[in-house]
């Protein structure tokens, strides 16, 4: 592929000199005799380097960088001038210019400045896609569901994430609430910076406090030098504490003085840290309920609470569920090496009838050894776990033929279907869990 070059002077003699130089090298080369109609070409064309004459008839090239890599992060620019001032390439340098030479040298040096430039730019581009990639997978648009709830819910994170407002996600364990909090972080302008998660139920007291705040060295003993806690990693990003409800009144309190003025002590230290860190924190939680009993503090509650969002459990998106399973069915798929899977009506009415208390991390996981146990592309209800059938009975589940079906289909999940070690188990023979088996239509 041909690297594209843009050059941009209004002096039109120079500029067709200079690109035919710069084509004989086999690039492929656009012109423009003004800031404007180069910012324009720039916007449409997939350019990877800019020359620029400082002096344009609307535009002073110095300033043109900047214009230029807000745009174009990637994209590099050499600065070129008939009478160069030290001072006008000191600031063409700090405005992001790969360099800035005088006319009259070009010829000796352009041809040469351009591969070097080229070279930057191409690492340039593999960061800006990686950066890309990341962006989008982490995106509102990455996350399924077409119910009204989550539409809701989704409406209500887009408006909130380009600010710095801190966000509270409610909702029960499994309901994607770190997966929301990515999105708000990588659709807001911190997006390029950190998004650092912390579970504060992972933790005690203690050491929760050294991994957020960090530690001078000689705090405690094993402290053998100093360490940056993951409010500084996520410094100018966002910090994401997940179970916010597990931390401890002492720890609730620091956090307020965070919050409110981004400032904090590390343990062991007498001076204050300052941050610039944006707060999404969730919790499966009742916090207004529980700061009233005294387990959470009311002025923290109210200063996490500024922008709410629930997020509804799986069985209050009932038509969402097999748009769930389609997908991590096809994930599985290409994971586990098995041609794609079809999911057949006694299947999906078994997937809409379970009650999903793990919500959507329940259903990726019953996916996946749904996806390791089936031999063919048809996916039957004997795949699914024992449970899954015990729901789908309702009434019938006090009949003896039902309580009986579903406590083989336990122990054969108990001893990973070994049928000897079930039969054992059930005191039975061998031959009669067979025979059982086949009455029942359970082929695991």
């Amino acid at each position: 592929m041909h690297q594209s070059v843009l050059i941009i002077d209004d002096e039109k003699k120079i500029c067709a000199l200079l690109a035919r130089i710069i084509e004989l090298e086999g690039f492929n080369v656009f012109q423009a005799g003004t800031g404007r109609e180069g910012l324009k070409l720039l916007n449409i064309q997939d350019i990877d380097v800019v020359i620029s004459d400082v002096k344009l008839p609307d535009f002073n090239g110095v300033e043109l960088v900047c214009e230029i890599k807000k745009m174009k992060s990637y994209v590099e620019v050499i600065n070129l001038t008939a009478f160069g001032t030290i001072q006008d390439g000191v600031t063409a340098m700090r405005n992001g210019a790969f360099d800035y030479i005088t006319k009259g040298d070009d010829n000796d040096k352009i041809i040469p400045l351009l591969y070097k430039a080229i070279d930057k730019v191409r690492l340039q581009r593999r960061v800006f896609d990686l950066e890309n990639r990341v962006v989008k997978k982490y995106s509102f648009d990455s996350i399924l569901g077409q119910s009204k709830p989550i539409r809701t819910s989704l409406d209500l994170a887009r408006k909130v994430s380009p600010t710095d407002t801190t966000v509270l996600l409610l909702g029960e364990t499994g309901t994607g609430k770190e997966v929301f909090a990515q999105a708000i972080h990588y659709e807001s302008p911190r997006k390029m910076k950190p998004f650092v998660a912390l579970n504060c139920s992972g933790f005690n007291a203690d050491l929760l406090e050294s991994e957020l705040f960090g530690y001078k060295m000689g705090a405690f003993t094993g402290a053998m030098k100093d360490k940056r806690g993951l409010l500084e990693e996520a410094n100018e990003g966002t910090l994401f504490l997940d179970e916010i409800g597990e931390m401890n009144l002492d720890l609730q309190s620091k956090l307020l003085r965070v919050l409110e003025s981004q400032t904090f002590i590390k343990v062991g230290d007498t001076q204050t840290s300052k941050v610039n860190v944006r707060v999404i924190a969730a919790t499966n939680r009742d916090l207004k309920k529980e700061a009233e009993s005294g387990n959470f503090r009311l002025d923290l509650y109210y200063r996490l609470s500024v922008f709410s969002i629930e997020l509804p459990a799986l069985s209050h998106r009932k038509e969402d569920i097999l748009l769930f399973a389609r997908h991590y069915l096809e994930e599985f798929a290409i994971k586990v090496n098995k041609p794609p899977f079809v999911i057949d009506e006694a299947f999906a009415k078994l997937l809409l009838k379970h009650s999903w208390k793990g919500n959507i991390r329940e259903l990726k996981n019953v996916m996946e050894r749904v996806a390791i146990l089936s031999d063919i592309p048809l996916l039957n209800t004997e795949l699914l776990p024992y449970e899954f059938h015990a729901d789908a009975s309702n009434g019938d589940g006090m009949k003896l033929q039902v309580v009986e079906m579903q406590h083989i289909m336990k122990v054969l999940h108990h001893t990973n279907r070994n049928k000897t070690e079930t039969a054992r188990l059930l005191g039975i023979g061998l031959t009669t869990l067979y025979r059982k088996m086949d009455e029942y239509k359970i082929q695991i």
